[in-house]
């Protein structure tokens, strides 16, 4: 299942109380496009019996049959892509445009 880095967790929080979504679940898909790439969505839902339900960093996520083995070891982050400038990104190994991340030392 996909988790969700603390700094993703806060932000996602934040938006949760703005948008008066508290309660709901963190819906995340994803599908494979034609070139091999992934296209992700992600909005506030409630859960259906089919879906998988998982829990990270204090967010409740739920993930549909059609996604769940695209989302599986995938991990959703809210990184400063530019000077003052945040995107939430998802580091997906079932990609094919992934590159491992290299770890700043």
């Amino acid at each position: 299942m996909i988790s969700i880095s603390k700094t993703a967790a806060k932000q996602i929080r934040y938006s949760m109380e703005e948008t008066q979504s508290e309660g709901m679940f963190l819906r995340i898909a994803a599908r494979r496009l034609v070139d091999g790439t992934l296209d992700y969505a992600m909005g506030f839902d409630s859960g259906d019996h089919n879906d998988s339900y998982s829990n990270s960093n204090g967010i409740d996520i739920v993930v549909a049959p059609t996604s769940t083995e695209l989302l599986a070891g995938a991990e959703l982050d809210y990184v400063e892509m530019e000077d003052g400038e945040y995107h939430f990104i998802f580091i997906n190994p079932n990609d094919s445009e992934h590159i491992k991340p290299n770890p700043i030392k």
